[in-house]
């Protein structure tokens, strides 16, 4: 049993995911600051003097009944940067080096396959034989 476990750990796959997963945390906490503390305060700049943010109050006086717009768009703004991120650094990168390894599996398959004109040959010489 402890066997199975050690192999399961071991493997690549676990061990790329368990730093995938470290980073992802730590660059969502970077994109989170970034955006609690500079988009945010640019977001409420657009609001009005006498509400927090940018967004409206339904019932004045009452703190649980304001809309805020702004969190909104800086939950939108979160998703793209770390959307963006995943996909210049780690999905470009992965169809890159996919493409790279199926053409060269691709020369080495027609490296071994005959030539075109080989095949073509034997195709002749199999349909005259069925002739005579």
């Amino acid at each position: 049993m402890l066997k199975g476990f050690r192999d399961f750990i071991l493997r690549g796959n676990v061990i790329e995911l368990a730093v995938a997963v470290v980073i992802g945390s730590a660059f969502t906490n970077i994109v989170t600051a970034f955006t609690n503390k500079i988009i945010n305060p640019l977001i409420a700049s657009l609001g009005s003097t006498e509400v927090k943010g940018l967004g409206f109050q339904i019932r004045p006086g009452v703190a649980e009944t304001f809309v805020d717009f702004g969190a909104v768009i800086t939950a939108a703004i979160n998703f793209l940067m770390v959307a963006a991120v995943v996909y210049f650094v780690l999905i470009v990168p992965m169809n890159k080096l996919s493409s790279l390894m199926s053409s060269k599996e691709k020369k080495e398959a027609a490296e071994t396959a005959p030539a075109a004109d080989v095949v073509l040959l034997t195709e002749i010489r199999d349909l005259l034989k069925t002739q005579r």
